[in-house]
Parts: C-alpha cells; structure tokens; sequence
C-alpha cells in the first residue's frame, strides 16, 4: 500500500517549493496556461529507503478571490479524507491569518495524522516567531526552509515515523491487479458490477471501509485477477463531486497498487481535462492502460466513421503513447464487459513479455542501420547492440551506443515504435535506455 501525503496551507506559503524539495524535481511549472500538465502536484519522495508520494494541493485552487478561500477549505476536507498524512504549511514571515485559523480547525477535526510545518524560517531569530503557530492547536511547529532545505531531513523523520509503512496486505505474486479508475460519474462502479455482477458496492456505509478491502479477487469465466476497490465504496462527501482534484486524490491510490488501469471516458461527454490527468498519473506510475468508451448504449451514431472520429481524438489527446487498446462498450446492457476483462489480461501478459537477444538484434539493427540517429556536429551515432534488461517491472531495452548523449527524444521514440511493430507490447509503457558501448 502507497502512502499518500498531501500538503495543504493558503497560497504562497511556499508548498510548490516544499512539494520540489521533497520530490526533488524542479520542474514546477509555475505557468498555468492552458495544457501546461499539472505534473508537479503530484510526485514521489524517497526517504531513508522508503517511498511515499506526495500531493500539492496548491496547484488546484482557481484563482479568484471570493471563492478563493472556499475552494482551499474544500481541498483540505478532501486531502484529510484521501491522504495518510497531512502536512499544514504556515509563513513565519506572515504569522498566523484567519485563514490559517480556518484550516486548522479542519485539521484539529480529523483523525489523519497533522504535522505543521513552519516555512520560511531562514534563521533563529525566526524561530522563536515560530512559537505563534501553537496556538492552532496542532502542536509544535516544525521549522523549515523549503527553499534552501534547512529543517527538512528532521521534517521526513518526523514523516516517516507517523506513516505507517508496514507492507499491508501483501497478495500473493503473479496474479493481476486490475484498477478501473476515471472520473466522477464515468461509469467505474456500474462496470465493476458488471463484471463481479452483484451492487456490491452500494452495501457499506461505514466510514473507511475501502482502507481495509482494496483487493477483490476475481475469478469467474476463466479470468483470475483482483480488482483494486476505488471509488464505490466510501461514502460521496458534499464538497466533492465536481471539483478535479478530489478524482485525482482518489485515482492516485488506486492506480499506484494496481498493474493495469482500466481508463473509463464517458461517450456522452468526450475526453475531458480530468481524464487527461487520470491518464498521465497512469503513465507516471508505468501501468498498463486499456480505454473503455462507456455508455455506448446512449450513443445514437455508432457508425464506423464515428468509431474511428473517437479512437483518433483519444490518440491525439494521449500522444505520443497511442498503442493502447480501446473497446467501446456498456456497463449498463453488458455490451463488451467480457472483452474488456480479457483485453486488460492480454495486457498485463504484454508486460512480461521476454524477447530474446539474438532475436532483438536480428530485427532492429537492420531498421536502425536504414534510419541511423542523425549526426550531431559531424559526429556519426552508431549504434552496434541492443537487448532487453532482465527483471524489470515493465519491458525494458538498451541501446548501446558510441556517443548516447546525442540521441535525442525523437530517435528513441523511433526505436520503441520499431519494438511495438515487431511485438505485442499493445497497453503496455516501455523504457528504451541508451548507454555507452
């Protein structure tokens, strides 16, 4: 089980550049035109030998005064109901705002664990200023500065001593982990009834019940996997339905402990925003991907042409990976259900997919001697071997070449295209690496 921790607090305490110093990547775009992804409000820390990942709630508020302030409380609810822990950033250079205080009685509430963290304090004199923060009621304050990381290492102890990071559950290896994750209203849990063909997921009512079950096996029809429990079970809370980032927080989970996604895109309403999220949270973690088009019982035009219209735009949106399987079908007449149990298996059988060395170099040298990678500043690329890496989680292939650091993005988007001509590999993300001979 992932551990998930999200960062909370009002704008400009600094949680993007705490979020970059935990994940250490400095890619925070801080642009929010149209199409810049929201890649840095999700990402992975690594402490001590043990990952957990890490949620910025800051990149999700819209901008806007009046429901600035509604929109943050909103996302604390939903962080203190999806999150492990919660860490509560404050300005000492500020102190303590109303809004501070609003949010903290939100947290005071929860039963998640709280750590509140101090930023900003870039010397001692800042910390006795520090003190100011007990009276939020969460205890004492941890003091640190994102931006030059003093402060952060005791921060992750402090971390990692309140996750519990006991492996959980641990099902037995070799059986497939099938998640079907996708937006509000997409149709998850109407699919999974259909394929375990009982409203399982209407029973619970208790709070916290999916923590406990989030595997369900699944065998019938010849098909053995389990399926990773999303979102049916826990009960809907007011504030969340519409807002993106609540499909995000639940997708999240659901995706990091599965081996295939089923990706659900409604028919009625097209590829939207939050299933472009969905999907690069998907191709983040690696997994295989199948696309389900439900309700396409309600769609009146089931023409080919229509059918290719909708694979061609889901292509576009997702490129450049597009070898992915995408199966028009009804939760709710049945319509493919079958199909799509045995598409996401075919799947996850393409991600242990061997391919011999002799075999390898057999195919691709010839292709990549008619297409050798251009030369840069009159030096000549060769490549002379290639095979795949062994043990690795999904297929991996070495290029070795005389100069590596000249093959650029396109001519390894060459090679894997090569690789998915020769082989099945459909649903199924690849690594190439390309290293010195």
């Amino acid at each position: 089980m992932g551990n998930l921790v999200a960062i909370v607090g009002r704008p400009n305490v600094g949680k993007s550049t705490l979020f970059n110093r935990l994940t250490k990547t400095r890619h925070a775009i801080v642009s929010d035109e149209a199409g810049t992804t929201r890649d840095r409000q999700y990402g992975k820390c690594e402490w001590n030998g043990k990952e957990f990942s890490v949620v910025d709630t800051g990149g999700w508020v819209v901008n806007s005064d009046d429901i600035f302030e509604e929109e943050i409380r909103k996302q604390v609810i939903i962080a203190t109901e999806e999150a492990d822990l919660i860490l509560f950033l404050v300005d000492v250079m500020n102190g303590v705002t109303d809004l501070d205080s609003d949010v903290a009685q939100i947290l005071r509430r929860t039963k998640r664990p709280v750590i509140l963290v101090a930023n900003k304090t870039d010397n001692n004199e800042q910390q006795y200023y520090a003190a100011e923060f007990y009276k939020l009621g969460l205890g004492e304050p941890f003091c640190v500065s994102a931006a030059t990381g003093s402060g952060t290492g005791d921060l992750l102890d402090e971390v990692m001593s309140k996750l519990n990071t006991t492996e959980s559950e641990d099902i037995e290896d070799g059986t497939p982990r099938i998640a079907v994750v996708g937006r509000p209203n997409a149709g998850k849990s109407s699919i999974v009834n259909a394929f375990i063909g009982e409203d399982r997921n209407i029973v619970t009512e208790i709070a916290g019940t999916t923590r406990d079950s989030i595997y369900t096996k699944y065998d019938k029809f010849g098909f053995d996997f389990y399926l990773v429990d999303t979102a049916g079970i826990r009960r809907k809370n007011k504030v969340s339905e519409d807002l993106e980032f609540y499909s995000v927080m639940r997708a999240i989970r659901a995706i990091e402990n599965s081996d295939v996604c089923i990706l659900m895109i409604d028919a009625t309403r097209g590829i939207e925003a939050q299933d472009m999220n969905i999907f690069q949270l998907i191709q983040k973690n690696n997994k295989s991907l199948v696309v389900v088009v439900n309700k396409w019982d309600l769609v009146e035009d089931k023409s080919q042409e229509v059918i290719k219209t909708f694979e061609n735009a889901i292509h576009n949106r997702m490129a450049p990976f597009v070898d992915f399987p995408i199966i028009f079908a009804s939760a709710l007449t049945k319509q493919r259900i079958f199909k799509v149990l045995e598409t996401a298996k075919q799947v996850y059988l393409n991600r242990t997919m061997r391919i011999g060395t002799n075999k390898l170099n057999e195919t691709m040298l010839p292709l990549i001697e008619a297409y050798p990678p251009p030369s840069v500043k009159g030096k000549f690329i060769k490549i002379k071997y290639c095979s795949q890496l062994p043990n690795t989680q999904i297929p991996s292939f070495v290029f070795y070449a005389n100069l590596p650091q000249y093959i650029k993005e396109p001519y390894r988007r060459f090679l894997e295209n090569k690789i998915r001509d020769n082989w099945t590999l459909t649903g199924c993300p690849i690594n190439i690496f390309i290293r010195q001979k």
